[in-house]
This record gives structure tokens, sequence and C-alpha cells, in this order.
């Protein structure tokens, strides 16, 4: 299987050693669960992602740019023979187990990996598509609580499963985003976009509109990023997320507030010069800050736009300098680098600082936030040459082993061929 590891992590062989490692541990783990499966054994792959440009646009409807990652959630999975899904995980000692038999909404089974399971089940069902059980064991890389949506990677995973051991493969990828997120939404119980799961889903570099929400448009972006000689890095700068609900929810809110002044109902329907025009009234009914978060969104919208036609067009520094914009724009106005419930711990704030002083020390790079913010990671692009410099810097502040090496996955959830011969 070395051909397919290098095109899904690259063809260093210390990372193809790695995976041979893992994806042996996979298969000899799930024989050992379940020593009675006799059908053969397929692999199962889907990537987390990034958020690279469009941070907090999707909510009101607008754009966003993301891409999938080379760190993968990976299944082995056969046909069960009967109606149960089980599914074991690692790190995990109990399995989740599944009837397909029994689609309800279970109120004591929300946020929970049963409830992602049978969510998603329930909507092949709703879409007439086959479903039936199949055993399964899973090991995901994808770090939890990194931004790298390791939630919406199992749940596109279990998707594919059930499309390709029940569907012949028949689905789209996108198809297969819609009902992760529905799953998420509506069993899990847990509001969400629906940018993670396509990212995850579609891979590579994709440029996603939601001005129709129910139907995004999703445009796939050819660019070689490992051409660039330049390294994507994530850089975890700790912070609780536990207290965060309120922080998250304001700025949709607060960005709708200026919206609705319009009678609108989201800042995709104004327009910014609308918006400027009318800030003086604006500020007594929504607050500066709604009107800062607004002036974001029209920004960040259209830095998307500049994001993608640099990249299409192969204009990596011009696509570095919007990188650098977006992060500003984020820290500026946007206003989600920490909380105001916690104003002495500032981790995102001090990664950022830090990373733009080195950035302006060798003259390149950029950085930015990652994903929602107040707590949690910052997206740095870095020289290849200087990224084991840096390394040094940011870890004697956040800790050895804070820093993530990325790079850009450009296939999407996958099944995988044992032999080798195909994906």
């Amino acid at each position: 299987m070395d051909n397919i590891f290098a095109k899904l992590y690259g063809d260093h062989k210390g990372i193809i050693k790695y995976q041979r490692s893992r994806y042996r541990h996979i298969f000899n783990k799930f024989q050992e669960l379940f020593p009675e499966s006799e059908a053969e054994v397929q692999f199962y792959s889907t990537p987390g992602r990034t958020e690279i440009g469009g941070n907090h646009t999707d909510h009101n409807h607008g754009r966003v740019l993301a891409a999938g990652v080379d760190l993968d959630s990976v299944a082995a999975a056969t046909k069960s023979g009967d109606s149960i899904i089980t599914v074991h995980s690692r790190g995990y000692e109990d399995p989740f187990i599944v009837d397909t038999y029994d689609l309800e909404i279970k109120d004591g089974e929300k946020r929970t990996t049963n409830a992602l399971i049978r969510g998603i089940a329930a909507r092949f069902k709703d879409l007439d598509y086959k479903i039936g059980g199949f055993n399964a064991y899973i090991s995901s890389d994808v770090l939890g609580g990194s931004g790298l949506s390791s939630s919406a990677s199992i749940e596109v995973l279990f998707g594919t499963i059930l499309n390709h051991l029940y569907n012949e493969g028949k689905m789209g990828a996108e198809l297969l985003a819609i009902i992760g997120q529905y799953a998420e939404n509506v069993y899990f119980d847990k509001p969400s976009g629906l940018m993670d799961q396509i990212a995850c889903a579609v891979g590579g570099f994709v440029s996603i509109d939601f001005k129709d929400p129910l139907k995004p448009i999703v445009k796939e972006i050819k660019f070689d990023f490992e051409d660039q000689d330049y390294q994507l890095l994530i850089v975890n700068t700790g912070g609780n997320h536990a207290d965060l609900t309120d922080d998250y929810a304001s700025i949709p809110i607060e960005m709708m507030k200026v919206a609705n002044v319009f009678d609108k109902n989201v800042c995709r329907e104004l327009t910014k010069s609308e918006l400027l025009k009318n800030i003086g009234s604006l500020r007594e009914k929504t607050g500066d800050r709604a009107v800062l978060r607004a002036m974001h969104f029209f920004d960040e919208d259209n830095r998307v736009i500049l994001q993608t036609k640099a990249l299409e067009k192969g204009r990596f520094d011009e696509f570095l300098s919007l990188v650098k914009e977006s992060g500003n724009s984020s820290w500026k106005l946007l206003q989600n680098c920490f909380t105001t419930h916690n104003p002495e711990e500032q981790g995102i704030t001090l990664g950022l600082a830090i990373t733009e002083d080195y950035i302006n020390k060798i003259g390149k790079g950029a950085c930015r936030i990652h994903g929602g913010g107040f707590a949690g990671t910052i997206q740095v692009f870095l020289p290849d040459q200087k990224v084991a410099e840096y390394i040094k810097v940011i870890e004697s502040v956040f800790g050895v082993g804070s820093v993530t090496k990325l790079g850009i996955r450009s296939l999407g959830t996958i099944r995988l061929d044992m032999n080798g011969s195909d994906i």
C-alpha cells in the first residue's frame, strides 16, 4: 500500500514507515475484536481540515476557504451480516453499538458517538439509500480541540463506510458532508455549519460559498502547496474551552443584530457601503463591537475571493499577504483572540505576537488565528528552512509538542484497496 500512503501522507520514508505500522495495528486490532468476521476487511480514510480564510463568516452565509490535511481518521470495516453497527475506537474502552432498525432520536444519547452513528444511518434511510450493520475499528490522528475538525472527520468516515458497503460508493462527497452535518445538528444536538464536513469530505483546497446554506457552492482549487517550499503549522497555545460557549455564540448573534437593523437576517444580505453609511445610528442600536464584527465579515468574505484567485493563479506571496490580513482582522475587528471573561489568559494573542515578531525578523511568512478562537490554536505559514528555529522559539513558551506540522491532502474521504491497486 506504499503508493497509496504516498498520495495520502507524502512520500517521506519515515512517514510511510509510520503509516505501515499504524495500518497494521488497525488491521490486527480489527481481527482481534471481530475474530468471526469472514468478509474481506477494507480500509477507509477521512482527513481532518484546516480553515485558511473566512474566519466566522459561514454562519452569516459568507464564504470560506479550507483544506483537507494529512492527519486523518482511519477505519477497518466489514459488513456485520445483521442490522447492528459495532464500532470500536482507539482510546475508548467500550464499543459504540447502534441497531439500524432503531433510528429514532434518543434524548439520553445526545452528544455521544452513538447519536452520530444513528443520525447518519437515519439520514441515509430518509434519502432512500441502503443501510445495514457493520463492524469497525477506528483510529484517528486528527487532534481533538485543535480546530482540525476531528468530529467532522469521524462523521464523514461513518458515512463513507455505509456508502461503500451498501451503496457501491455512488454517493458524492458533498452529500456525505451534508449527512454528517445533519447527524451533528439533529441527533448529536450541536449547531454547526457545513464547512468542516465539506472540507473533510472533498479534500485539497476548497472554497465554499454559503449564500444559500442549504445548497452551498463548493469549488475545488488546484494548487500544489508542496511546491512552495513552505510548511503549514498549527500551534496549540492552550487555554480552557469549557466556558467559551457564550463567546462563540456572541459572534453570529452580534453580526445578525446588525443585519436586523436593516430588516435583514444575516450580514450577507447587506453591503459594506450600507454599513458604513449608518455606523452613527448603528452604534446606539447594536453597540460598537457588533459594528466592528460586521465590518470584519465584509472584509473577510471578500478576502476569500481574493485568496482563491491568488491560489488559482499561483500567486503564493499574494496569498500569504491575505492570510496576514485575515489574522489582523480577526485580532482587531472580530476580537476572538481572547475572552473578556478571563483577560489574564491570552495564549492566542501571545502566540500571534511572538510569531509576528519572528516573521518580521525573517521577512517571510504569515500567521492568523485558527478556527473559533478565544482559546486554542493559531495557524502559521513559514519557509521550510525556518521551521526548526521557529519551533524552538514557540515551544519555549507553550511547551514541547505544542507545534504540529501539516500537509495539504489532495484526496478527500476514500476507501482504500488493501492490495494497493486503487483508491
